[in-house]
C-alpha cells in the first residue's frame, strides 16, 4: 500500500496542473550573516510569488537556527514551508513537509536507505508531511555531492540521468530531483544542460524538478522550456537578498509565462 498522499504534495499536483510549472525557492540559513536575513529572505520570496519555500543545507542547518528560521518564515508565509534535509538533524516540527530523499547515485548506502531508516520514526512522531523524493547528483554537485559520496552523473551522459530517475519512480519515488549542487559556477559548470533535463523529461511520469545553479530569468526560461515542471533556486537569494521580492517576482513571471505554454 502506497505512503498516503498528503495536503502538500496534493497543493504541488493539484497546482502543476493548473499552472503549468511552479518555483520553489531555498534558504540556507547557514548562508546568511543573521537568523534575521534568512527569515525576510524566505517571507519576501513567498510574497515575490514563490510557490514553496524550501529550508535546508548540506552543513550545519539543524537545531536551534532551523527551528528559528522554520517558524520566522512559516508564521508570515502563505505557501507551504518544506525541509530540504542535509542528513537527521535537518527536522524541524514548525515545517509543513520534509523532502524524504534518497540519493539515488550515491556510493554509500547510507544516503540511499539508511539514514532514511534512522529519521522515518521521528518524521512519524512529530506528524510532518513526507514526501518521496528521489534526488540525483549531476556534477560539479558541489557541497552536497561531496558530504553525499555521490557517483556524480557526467553532463554528457543525460541517458545515465534519465535511467536513474526512472528506476527512482520504479521504487515509488513521486518526485525526481536533478541538482547540479549549489552554485556550480564556481567550479567552471552551468545549470544543468538541457539535453539532460528533456531526457529526464521524457523518462518519467512524476513530476520533475530541476536544481542548481540557476540564476537568471533566461536559465530559468530553459529550465522549463527543456522539461522542468518545478525550478528550485538558491544561490541567486543569497547573492542579492537585498532585493528579494522584485528578483522572485522575475522568476515568478517566468514560471506563469511558461507554465501556460505548458498547459
Amino acid at each position: 500500500m502506497a505512503v498516503k498522499i498528503g495536503k502538500v504534495e496534493r497543493y504541488i499536483n493539484e497546482t502543476l496542473n493548473s499552472k503549468g510549472s511552479m518555483l520553489f525557492m531555498l534558504i540556507d540559513p547557514v548562508d546568511y550573516k543573521t537568523t534575521k536575513d534568512a527569515i525576510r529572505t524566505g517571507i519576501e520570496s513567498a510574497e515575490g510569488g514563490a510557490d514553496v519555500v524550501l529550508i535546508g543545507g548540506s552543513i550545519g542547518a539543524q537545531g536551534e537556527l532551523l527551528d528559528t528560521v522554520t517558524k520566522g518564515i512559516k508564521d508570515k508565509s502563505s505557501v507551504p514551508v518544506v525541509l530540504f534535509p542535509g542528513n537527521l538533524a535537518t527536522v524541524s516540527r514548525h515545517a509543513d513537509a520534509f523532502y524524504f530523499l534518497s540519493l539515488l547515485n550515491a556510493r554509500n548506502p547510507y544516503w540511499i536507505t539508511q539514514v532514511q531508516m534512522l529519521g522515518a520514526p521521528l518524521i512519524k512522531q512529530l506528524n510532518i508531511e513526507p514526501l518521496p523524493v528521489g534526488y540525483i547528483v549531476v556534477e560539479p554537485g558541489g557541497t552536497v555531492g561531496w558530504v553525499g559520496d555521490a557517483n556524480m552523473v557526467p553532463r554528457a551522459k543525460p541517458r545515465i540521468a534519465a535511467a536513474l530517475a526512472t528506476a527512482g519512480e520504479f521504487m515509488g519515488h513521486r518526485l525526481i530531483i536533478t541538482d547540479a549542487g549549489s552554485n556550480p559556477q564556481l567550479q567552471g559548470f552551468g545549470p544543468i544542460p538541457p539535453s539532460m533535463i528533456s531526457a529526464v523529461r521524457s523518462a518519467i511520469t512524476v513530476p520533475y524538478i530541476v536544481a542548481g545553479g540557476i540564476k537568471t530569468p533566461e536559465q530559468l526560461r530553459t529550465a522549463y522550456r527543456a522539461g522542468g515542471d518545478i525550478v528550485q533556486i538558491g544561490t541567486a537569494l543569497e547573492e542579492r537578498n537585498y532585493n528579494v521580492k522584485s528578483m522572485v517576482e522575475k522568476f515568478a513571471k517566468v514560471a506563469k509565462e511558461e507554465g501556460k505554454k505548458k498547459k
